[in-house]
């Protein structure tokens, strides 16, 4: 930065100083309180009772507030490019994660995919994100975060053209398990570098993008589904393959990109991290900044060399082992209340509740998206107001209410299941197990059985339940619904997987309900708690644990639903899931404590008591405190916004 900027700044900062002081001295003369001003670091502390600390602490606002609007006039576009470049990742994890959902209805009638089948196009690439998102790790230490972004974008690509191109089930997989390497791979490096390039000011707002693009990506996902639903065929290879578009634009854009300037110090490649680090900051000191990043890379790899690995001074140090078990915890408890099965298979659970029409299916599916996306900004909104604990504790509240919800439409759809009236026999002689049921919703669960029938009005009547085919499940092995040709022209119709009922509107009403309470709170807040709750040490590793315990439970989750819906019934699993998030409320209740408004440093603090007492601890909200560090040019609102991203 130039001599007469400096210059610039440092009379801004004195005006700004003085100008606090004179109303300070004013104030004080009808007053019984006094205002303190100090140059460089000062901390103001306001009881209640003291208007005079309180005037002060409204004219530290006022301060820190044109000090803010100074340094975001300063801020350089360059950063915002490189924020977006860099959550395309975060975009393309949304979009190949959720266009599964409405591809899954195509797929299953053109390749007659069994249940278990679906099951591993969803759980493989979340298996493969789990295991490359632990190479990752390793690669981010290694190559450097800019090749790691540019290798998931080759993954992307990869692995849409090989879904756009398979011809079977068995290419249908690798493609999905290749596009979950690059999911695994960007899910762990996006936040990590646009948290390194980011100005301190700006840090939390630039890493909530990468957030907002994945459920963008889910959504305009869901979106893509509606469109190619229409084609009579191939329409699932078009919404599988439209993904290597966003992959080769990052890949393209990062060729031009920067590295990230703390892998850089860290890798002793200090003259190009400080050319980076200046273009990232403008015409801001960067000295400061420069200097604070090598100190704490010094110290950690002293600490790292001389105690041994991260992960057993965690578990023998009890603040930070009992951090970890909250921070797993919340991140065990956001999958088990079932939010992946919502979205891989939100098209499928409103088929099962008996939306007939595949296309209708999918565009409420869009729906339920376009909420998710929608109420993840809510929750950018509320963290700061509400708290981490309350937002939380809210959120998992009417998560568990709505899948009550969710799981009584069910039940309600099973008391009213029409009664299957004729049961003519199987001309194969086969021993087939579709004659056994009396009512539809025991031939729903059976994945070899469907439902023939005919409505008069809105009753179903002369129904039967044959054998599916086995080339299609879009008709009968045998009898009138076996020419979907002839059975639509005589007014039959033919139910795989659902049945039909007047209550299907309790599932879309339930979803949408869900995901209303969950998207704010229990969306995005195991991961902002997950980034606070460790000292810097631990910080990395505790986040890695905690990422893979997501990971783990997301593919438990996802792999066994279908099958869980088979077994328990449909209503039966969603009653499983509440119980869950209902576990999972005791938990954060008795194990989270708020860390709204506190110091990094202060945070640990609050595991120092027992796992079970964390969540009541004090929260102190009869003091007001603020903290203001003024170092030349370069000003940080808190030490909450210090790098501390391993």
């Amino acid at each position: 930065m130039s001599r007469k900027a400096s210059d610039n700044v440092e009379y801004t900062l004195r005006s700004l100083s003085n100008l606090m002081g004179e109303k300070r001295r004013r104030q004080a003369d009808g007053s019984a309180g006094s205002g303190a001003a100090a140059a460089g670091e000062r901390s103001l502390i306001a009881a209640e009772s003291c208007s005079s600390l309180n005037s002060a602490a409204s004219g530290g606002e006022l301060e820190r507030a044109a000090r803010r609007q100074f340094q975001q006039d300063e801020t350089p576009g360059f950063v915002y490019v490189v924020s977006v470049f860099s959550a395309l990742g975060g975009f393309l994890f949304g979009y190949d994660t959720g266009v599964v959902s409405g591809a899954l209805l195509l797929l299953k009638r053109e390749l007659n995919l069994d249940a278990l089948w679906q099951e591993l196009l969803v759980s493989s690439t979340v298996g493969a994100a789990a295991l490359s998102a632990l190479a990752g790790g390793v690669l981010n230490g290694l190559c450097g975060r800019r090749p790691c972004i540019l290798l998931a974008s080759g993954l992307f690509t990869a692995g849409a053209g090989v879904l756009a191109a398979a011809r079977d089930k068995e290419t249908l997989l690798g493609g999905r398990v290749v596009v979950g390497l690059g999911i695994g791979v960007a899910s762990m490096t996006v936040p990590v570098y646009i948290a390194e390039v980011a100005p301190p000011h700006l840090r939390g707002r630039l890493v909530t993008i990468n957030t907002l693009f994945i459920t963008g990506g889910q959504f305009f996902a869901s979106v893509v589904d509606g469109i190619f639903s229409y084609l009579a065929k191939d329409g699932w290879r078009y919404m599988l393959g439209l993904s290597a578009v966003p992959a080769v634009i990052q890949f393209l854009g990062f060729l031009f990109l920067p590295e990230s300037p703390r892998w850089l110090i860290q890798k002793g490649q200090t003259q190009r991290a400080r050319r980076i680090l200046s273009q990232m900051r403008g015409n801001q000191a960067i000295d400061e900044e420069y200097d604070s990043i090598k100190n704490n890379i010094e110290e950690e790899e002293k600490e790292v060399g001389a105690a041994g690995p991260v992960i057993c001074r965690m578990l023998t140090y009890p603040p930070t082992r009992r951090a970890l078990i909250v921070g797993c915890g919340l991140q065990m408890f956001q999958q088990l209340s079932g939010i992946n099965t919502v979205m891989y298979y939100s098209a499928t659970i409103l088929q099962m509740s008996g939306v007939e029409d595949d296309r209708l299916a999918i565009w409420l599916a869009a729906l339920t998206a376009f909420i998710n996306f929608i109420f993840t900004l809510v929750g950018v909104w509320l963290v700061e107001r509400m708290g981490r604990r309350k937002l939380t504790l809210g959120s998992l509240t009417g998560t568990a209410v709505a899948l009550i919800i969710l799981a009584s439409g069910f039940l309600l759809s099973a008391q009213v299941s029409p009664r299957i009236t004729l049961n003519p026999p199987d001309p194969s002689h086969q021993n087939s197990t579709c004659t056994k049921y009396s009512y539809c919703n025991g031939c729903m669960l059976d994945p070899d059985c469907g439902l023939c029938y005919k409505l008069n009005k809105s009753s179903v009547v002369e129904s039967s339940c044959i054998r599916v085919d086995k080339d299609s499940t879009m008709k009968a092995a045998w009898g009138r619904c076996s020419n979907e040709t002839v059975f639509k022209k005589e007014d039959l119709f033919w139910a795989y997987n659902f049945c039909p009922t007047p209550y299907s509107w309790t599932a879309l009403l339930g979803l949408i309900l869900y995901l209303i309470f969950f998207a704010p709170g229990m969306g995005p807040m195991p991961w902002t708690v997950n980034s606070e709750i460790y000292p810097l040490w631990a910080r990395s590793t505790g986040n890695a644990c905690s990422s893979g315990v997501n990971w783990v439970f997301n593919v438990l989750v996802s792999l066994t639903f279908l099958h869980t819906a088979e077994y328990l019934t449909y209503y039966g699993a969603f009653f499983l899931y509440a119980g869950f998030a209902a576990l999972g409320l005791v938990f954060i209740y008795g194990c989270l404590p708020e860390t709204k408004g506190k110091k990094l440093e202060e945070i640990e603090s609050l595991f120092e008591n027992r796992l079970c007492t964390c969540g009541m601890s004090d929260s102190d909200e009869g003091r007001y405190i603020e903290y203001i560090r003024v170092k030349g040019s370069n000003y940080h609102l808190s030490d909450n916004d210090a790098s501390d991203v391993e």
